[in-house]
Formats: structure tokens, C-alpha cells, sequence
């Protein structure tokens, strides 16, 4: 166990102006607090703070993240107080060791809800001071360290926690030997079989290549000093969990990784990282699309380095990373190289430079906390920030916009701004007009083509990339929802009220709110939309003296023909189909990129037309069923890749074949609307395959109706020739 003078000895080395006083002072009182506590592995307590310290001294930390590292358990394992913290160690640490203590029984693997609650908190308990996240992330590496001592039931949830947020936590602070070594702790743990064997694989290539690393060191280092660059170079193999991921992503055994070495360059100024790059170009040949500039567009932990792939000595594939010194104390020690504060009190200082841009991410995250979204949202955005890379793109007039890899035109949007996002319709890619789902590359030149008509499609929620683009589709999705309701409820009402014979106004309506429970007429239109509240109640809000007629009464007029006729709810109808339709069924189905003689359906609830992108879905021992991309439906195998078939649609062999699809419509409940939904559909050569109706209100009611057809644009004119007539309120297409 390192002794006292030792850690003070560590802390001066960087800062000759340590407060060793204060140093002796916090580790003597946390050695006397623990007393004879004793850790799983038998050593005691004590040990484990003094490590987490020593952690942070290679950090280069101030004097008061340490002295809260060696205090960071007290308050929750003695009987310390943050009143006597305060009074023997300053209001700073004492705020800070009860921050540390607020989050060390976070549970962050727990069910979603929960655990978006518990994220909540450390992000929250982080915000104010970073110190607390990395005195955090040096008490998890520990505890990973020294895993083995812990009960085995509790490893695999340990592992899986540091996996899923606390590494990706230290990659977005920049903290990238501190994530590589959390990543594999936590590989080790939940992958032995695998880890053991890429440490096996690795080791046996060393031995064949022999001294590889420090061959290529030497040739690079003398090239350079060739061309008068003074230069340090390091070399090193890939770590196994980086290993196992590029395998996984690229689906590849061990024999085909090629580039399994990399090494820094790390020179005086950023004139030379540029020059030893066109060295590097001049000597060696460049892997075509690996060269990626990081100096002039640094990334959001403040990252910055050139990186390139070249054929090397031994034609070995090379990576390099080609920075200065002071880029490698960022890269190395990520938003712990600016979190330097002057007061070794513990009083915070300015930083030496600019607050870091990994910290102004994590203010951001805390914004979001503000946005009003479910814990699952919450979840869902925090954890898509945490894990993707990064690509760097620009608006037209030059503004750098970074986003997760794979994002999409609809990402950028949204990220320019949230009305960008909902009013898109279009965009150019590098001056040339692209889908909204093509995915955007680094350096790519985005613009966004707007319309104030357009709402997004919910099936945008599906393509976006970022937490922030999803959750703003799913606000505009129910607010288009929401206001078709209300569309629907108004109408209602006014056919309500002229019924009664009463005058309608929405003056009257928003008046009667409280006697409603509501706090807006749009808020009593969305509800009757919805069914929640009926007509005659809203009336007798509006006019208290109104006497609904009675029962017998509503029966005389509907027998006498006045008023219409109400369907009952799940009511199931049969009818004949108009002359001209067909009920000609598909004989086989024209999918390409399936083999063999698997049976093939499509989906239920919705089917699926040639012009969707479609994906098939295989179930052992029943075949395969066939979805459209945008089907809700496919949610439910997220979690079975291998099930997913890459589909598409044999065109040259759809002949007049039809294709099931379904819609819903709303119409108004009167003689005669039947026939003219089914006269639209039968016009247009659509064939009704079955139908169910449900009174929506007494004045509309609602048909679920599956149609066959011949494609997406057939489909797309039956739907507008059914918004066409006046007895049609809504029309929208369905799946699962």
C-alpha cells in the first residue's frame, strides 16, 4: 500500500506547489475512518481510495480532486459527515465527496426506466464540477482492476455497467487510455472465450513477425529526420476489445484484419504534423478514404491529431496519428488536461485556456434534461450520444455541424434546428440533390430544402440517427396526431350542435373549459376526436339549460329517417364488391434475395406494395414474411439480426399481380358513405379484401378497410380519390 510521503512525492512531481499539508491531513483522516474495514480480496479498505488517488495523480489532478478521491467513501462507509468534511477540508470538497457519495449506488443496469432516472442523476451530479465524474471514473477502473475479488454474481453486472456508460463517458471526455482500459476490464469479464483468444492470436503474430514494431519505429524515425523533422515516434498493438469490435462491425475473422499496429508521431508544431504527413504520403503508399484531419476540425472532446492508414514496412498495413505534444496530453488525459484550478484549496480557478468542448457536451446533455422528455427518451438520446463517432459536416455557409456516424440528411436538419428538421422536404449533398435517408460522410456539404406545408413522417423516427432527431419527430408526430384529432373533434362538435339547434362558436367552447376538465377548445376538439368526451356533454357545458333528448326520441328520429344510423363498436360488415373490382389474388410473390423454398407471406396488419422498401423476416419452421421498412411491426426484432433478410422487389416479373395494403378512414355516419368509399376504391381497379367499421361519434365513424393493389402509386390514388369526397373526414395508410 503506498505510504504517505509517497503520494505526496507523486502530487509534486507535477505540481511542486502542492498543498502537503492538506495531502497529510486527508490521508490520515480517511485511514482512521476506515480503520480495519477490510475489501473482498482481504486488504484493507484504505487501499482502495489511495489507489483511486494514485489514479489521479497520473491524471495530473489539483490537490483537491485528489484529497476527495482519498475521501470519496467516507460519508458512505463511516461514520463521516459531510459537516466535518466541510469544517476540516473546505466547502469544496466536502461538495464534492457528497456528490460522489449521491452516486455511488447508481444502479445504471437496472430496467430502462430506472435506469434513465439514475443517469439523470449522475449527469446532474457531474454538471456543476467535473472533478466528481473523474474521481468517478478513477474509482470504477479500480474496481475493475481488482474485479476478481468481487462475488460472482455481481461481475457480469459491474462489467456490463462500465461497458454501456462509463467507458463511453471517459471516451466523450477524451480520456481515451482510461476507456480503452475500462473497455477491456469489462471484455475480459463478459467474453472470456473471446478475449483469450484475440490475446492468444495476437501473441502468436508477434512472435512471428518478431520485432515489427520497433523495425517500423526506427524507419519511420530516421525518414523523418531525413527531412529535418525531429520527431518521437511510438508504436503498439491494437487493444483486444478495439480488436473485437472492428471484427464484429466488419463481420471478418482474425486472418483478414490487416491493420493491427499503430503509431504516434508526435512532434513540436502543428507546421510539422502536416509536414511529417506528406513524408509519410511521399515514403509509404495511403490506404484510399483513411486520411481524416482532426487539426482543422478537431472533434467534440477537443481531439485533435492527423490520422492516416499507409502500406508501410514489410507491407504491413500502418495506421498512424500524427500530433504534437501538446494534442497528446488531450488525447491522452482528455478534459483532465484543463480541469487545472489555482486554488489547491479547492476553490475553482479559470481554466488555462477555454472550457473544454468535451464539458460544454455534457452542459448540453444537462439542457436536454429540461426538454420535457420520458426517462426512456432521455435514455435513448444520452446513450446514442455516448457511443457513436463522430462525422463532420457543413452547412453552406460554413457552419460545422458534428453528428453520430451513419446519421442522415434528417439528422443534420435537426441539428441546424428543430423547425429546420420539421419543415424538410429535400436536400443537396456537395451541390447534388440526395434522398433524405443517404448517409452523410465526413467533410460532405449539406443543405436542407424546406417547406412550411411539410410535417415530418413518422417513419422518419426510424431513420434518424441522433437521440435529438428521433425525439423531436415522435413531438411532431403527436402534435400532427393530436391535431388531426382535433380536426376530427371540430367537426364533430359543430354537427353536434347544429343537430340541437344550438349556435356553435369556439369562443363559447374554450369558455366552458373548466366545466370540461380542459384547458384549451383545442384540448376538448382532441378529446372528442378521441372518443374521450361526448358531444352532448360539451353542449350542456355551453348552454347549462340544454335537456338532451331522451332515449325513445333519438330512436323515433333515426326510424323516421332523420339523423343516421350508429354503427356499434367491433361491428364486423360484409358486402358485395362493386362491378369492375377484381379479386384476383397474387400467385407467387416477386421478392428477389431469397433462396431456396421457404415459404413467403407478407406481413399482417398492413402487408406490404412494390415501390416500399421492404425487408423480409425469417421464422424457423414457418418461412419468411415480408415487411415494409417503416412497419412498427419490425420493432419486435431489434434484438435478432439474424433473422433479417436483405429483400427487394423483382420488378420485371410483377405483371398485374395486387398486393396487400391497409387504411383507415374516417367518414361521416351517413346513407350512402359506404357505397361511396367502396365506388372510389372499385374507380380506381382497387379490390376490398375485407373491411371493419367502429363508431367513432355518433356523426363519423371509422373503417378499417384492406385493400389489394398494384403498387405504391395505385395505392397513393385510391388514397387521394378517398380525401376527394366530401363524405371523408381522413384518410391514412397503416402497418402493423
Amino acid at each position: 500500500m503506498m505510504r504517505q510521503y509517497e503520494l505526496v512525492e507523486r502530487v509534486r512531481r507535477y505540481n511542486p506547489n502542492t498543498d502537503e499539508a492538506l495531502l497529510d491531513r486527508a490521508y490520515v483522516y480517511a485511514m482512521r475512518a476506515h480503520g480495519s474495514q477490510l475489501r473482498a480480496s482481504g486488504d484493507p479498505y484504505f487501499s482502495h481510495p489511495l489507489e483511486v488517488a494514485a489514479i489521479l495523480t497520473d491524471l495530473k489532478l489539483d490537490d483537491a480532486t485528489i484529497v476527495s478521491a482519498l475521501l470519496h467513501d467516507t460519508i458512505e462507509d463511516t461514520s463521516a459527515t459531510k459537516a466535518e468534511i466541510e469544517r476540516l477540508f473546505g466547502h469544496q470538497i466536502a461538495t464534492l465527496v457528497e456528490g460522489l457519495t449521491k452516486i455511488k449506488k447508481l444502479d445504471l443496469v437496472s430496467k430502462q426506466a430506472k435506469q434513465a432516472e439514475n443517469l439523470r442523476k449522475l449527469l446532474l451530479a457531474i454538471a456543476d464540477d467535473v472533478r466528481v465524474l473523474l474521481v468517478k471514473l478513477a474509482d470504477r477502473l479500480h474496481n475493475m482492476r481488482t474485479l476478481k475479488w468481487v462475488p460472482p454474481e455481481k461481475r457480469d453486472r459491474v462489467a456490463q455497467e462500465t461497458l454501456d456508460i462509463y467507458a463511453p463517458l471517459a471516451a466523450r471526455m477524451g480520456m481515451q487510455d482510461m476507456r480503452e482500459e475500462l473497455e477491456d476490464l469489462a471484455f475480459r469479464q463478459l467474453s472470456p472465450e473471446a478475449y483469450e483468444s484475440i490475446t492468444t492470436r495476437v501473441s502468436e503474430l508477434r512472435q512471428f513477425n518478431g520485432p515489427v514494431v520497433q523495425e517500423i519505429e526506427r524507419e519511420l524515425k530516421d525518414e523523418l529526420e531525413r527531412r529535418g523533422i525531429v520527431a518521437e515516434v511510438k508504436g503498439r498493438e491494437k487493444r483486444p476489445f478495439s480488436i473485437w469490435g472492428k471484427m464484429e462491425r466488419k463481420a471478418i475473422g482474425f486472418e483478414q484484419l490487416s491493420d493491427l499496429y499503430g503509431f504516434r508521431v508526435l512532434v513540436s508544431s502543428v507546421e510539422d504534423c502536416y509536414r511529417a504527413l506528406g513524408v509519410v504520403h511521399t515514403k509509404w503508399a495511403i490506404v484510399p478514404g483513411r486520411f481524416k484531419d482532426y487539426i482543422s476540425t478537431p472533434k467534440p472532446n477537443d481531439y485533435r491529431s492527423l490520422h492516416t492508414t499507409v502500406v508501410g514496412p514489410r507491407r504491413q498495413r500502418v495506421e498512424m496519428q500524427i500530433r504534437t505534444k501538446d494534442m497528446e496530453e488531450i488525447a491522452e488525459y482528455g478534459i483532465a488536461a484543463h480541469a487545472l484550478y489555482k486554488d489547491a484549496s479547492g476553490a475553482p480557478g479559470e481554466m488555462l485556456s477555454h472550457e473544454s468542448r468535451a464539458y460544454a457536451w455534457l452542459r448540453k446533455t444537462i439542457e436536454n434534461l429540461s426538454q420535457g422528455l420520458s426517462p426512456e427518451e432521455f435514455l435513448e438520446h444520452t446513450k446514442l450520444e455516448l457511443f457513436h463517432d463522430q462525422v463532420f459536416c457543413f452547412t453552406p455557409k460554413g457552419r460545422l455541424i458534428a453528428l453520430p456516424r451513419k446519421a442522415t440528411p434528417i439528422d443534420f436538419a435537426y441539428a441546424v434546428h428543430t423547425d429546420v428538421g420539421n419543415t424538410a422536404v429535400g436536400c443537396k449533398i456537395n451541390g447534388t440533390i440526395a434522398p433524405l435517408v443517404s448517409e452523410l460522410k465526413n467533410g460532405d456539404e449539406v443543405e436542407i430544402i424546406t417547406s412550411k406545408a411539410q410535417t415530418p413522417p413518422g417513419a422518419w423516427e426510424t431513420i434518424a440517427v441522433t437521440g435529438k432527431a428521433r425525439a423531436a419527430v415522435r413531438r411532431a408526430t403527436r402534435a400532427a396526431v393530436r391535431a388531426q384529432y382535433a380536426g376530427l373533434g371540430r367537426k364533430i362538435t359543430e354537427r353536434a350542435f347544429t343537430r340541437v339547434g344550438k349556435p356553435f362558436t369556439e369562443d363559447g367552447v374554450a369558455k366552458a373549459t373548466p366545466r370540461l376538465a380542459r384547458a384549451s377548445a383545442e384540448d376538448v376538439f382532441a378529446a372528442i376526436g378521441r372518443g374521450e368526451i361526448k358531444t352532448d356533454d360539451v353542449i350542456r357545458a355551453v348552454y347549462p339549460d340544454w335537456v338532451p333528448p331522451r332515449p325513445e326520441e333519438r330512436a323515433e328520429r333515426a326510424a323516421s329517417g332523420e339523423g343516421w344510423f350508429e354503427l356499434k363498436r367491433g361491428h364486423n360488415l360484409k358486402f358485395k364488391i362493386p362491378e369492375g373490382a377484381t379479386s384476383e389474388r397474387l400467385d407467387a410473390i416477386p421478392i428477389r434475395g431469397i433462396n431456396g423454398d421457404l415459404p413467403v407471406r407478407f406481413a399482417p396488419d398492413g402487408g406490404a406494395v412494390p415501390g416500399d422498401r421492404i425487408v423480409g423476416i425469417l421464422t424457423p419452421g414457418e418461412g419468411i414474411t415480408i415487411y415494409p421498412i417503416q412497419s412498427a411491426s419490425l420493432q419486435g426484432f431489434e434484438d435478432a439480426p439474424e433473422r433479417w433478410l436483405d429483400v427487394r422487389w423483382d420488378v420485371d416479373e410483377l405483371s398485374d399481380g395486387r398486393f396487400p395494403a391497409r387504411i383507415i378512414v374516417t367518414a361521416r355516419n351517413e346513407p350512402g358513405s359506404l357505397a361511396q368509399i367502396a365506388g372510389a376504391i372499385g374507380d380506381r381497379g382497387g379490390n376490398i379484401d375485407g373491411l371493419q367499421m367502429h363508431a367513432r361519434s355518433a356523426d363519423f365513424h371509422e373503417m378499417v378497410i384492406d385493400v389489394e393493389v398494384f403498387d405504391l402509386r395505385h395505392l397513393n390514388a385510391i388514397i387521394a380519390d378517398l380525401k376527394a369526397r366530401e363524405v371523408v373526414s381522413q384518410v391514412e395508410r397503416v402497418n402493423g
